[in-house]
């Protein structure tokens, strides 16, 4: 019997998420990391930050935060599958490659929503103030990336197939740069040139950028249009270079 795209990538999609909703516990853990670090973070802000309330420019950045840490290391679990043999039995299914990539990376949408939710609702009581229909744009938006960067996150993994240890130290070189070059935690519009050429060149900025202009209600701004462009551009990439690795593999 005949599938389309949508019905292997939904296939995928389940197959990955039903261990996590099995295993509630790591659900609320991870839910609960960004609650912390903004509680420890919160008190050393300013007053302003960015020419916005300092709530209102930061929580965006922690929401992007936690799409970066999240999505960069899904591709642990496709080592793990490699190691158990799972993931040779998902090879020789009739499902369609992109699907094994696309319904892999979606997974991680959903606990991205829920860890937004959790910090909008935690914030409002402090002064946060949620624009509804930004908001939703903006975690659409931050989707589409999350799927281009947990695509390259599963190409990883795959050139690291047998170097579990390559797969960490890739990770970790290039997640906390692109962080800081972002402007997620600390403006750098007061930085030096050199810092600033780096942000630019830096397709995270543009999205961080996106983000808190969605959260602050500017719908129909320029940094929304750029947001969008760098996201549909690491989708494009993310799903291009993890098809290929898959077909090879």
């Amino acid at each position: 019997m005949s599938t389309t795209f949508a019905t292997d990538t939904m296939t995928v999609f389940t197959r990955e998420l039903r261990p996590v909703l099995r295993n509630p516990f790591s659900v609320i853990f991870t839910m609960v990391q960004p609650l912390f670090f903004l509680a420890l973070f919160a008190p050393l802000l300013p007053g302003t930050m960015g020419g916005q309330p300092a709530l209102q420019w930061f929580v965006p950045g922690v929401v992007v935060m936690s799409c970066l840490f999240g999505t960069t290391t899904t591709g642990s679990n496709l080592l793990y599958e490699m190691q158990t043999g799972s993931h040779e039995r998902m090879l020789v299914s009739p499902l369609r490659r992109p699907a094994l990539i696309v319904g892999r990376a979606l997974k991680e949408i959903v606990p991205m929503f829920a860890q937004t939710a959790l910090l909008v609702v935690a914030t409002i009581p402090f002064g946060f103030h949620l624009h509804l229909a930004g908001a939703v744009l903006g975690l659409a938006l931050l989707g589409v990336f999350c799927v281009g960067l947990g695509a390259l996150s599963y190409t990883l993994a795959l050139a690291s197939k047998n170097q579990e240890w390559m797969f960490w130290a890739v990770q970790q070189t290039l997640t906390f740069p692109l962080l800081l070059l972002a402007g997620m935690l600390l403006p750098l519009d007061g930085g030096p040139g050199w810092l600033r050429a780096l942000a630019k060149a830096n397709p995270l900025t543009y999205v961080v950028d996106a983000e808190r202009a969605l959260f602050g209600g500017q719908i129909w701004n320029a940094a929304t249009g750029w947001g969008l462009l760098a996201a549909a551009l690491v989708a494009l990439a993310g799903l291009a270079v993890g098809t290929r690795a898959m077909r090879r593999a």
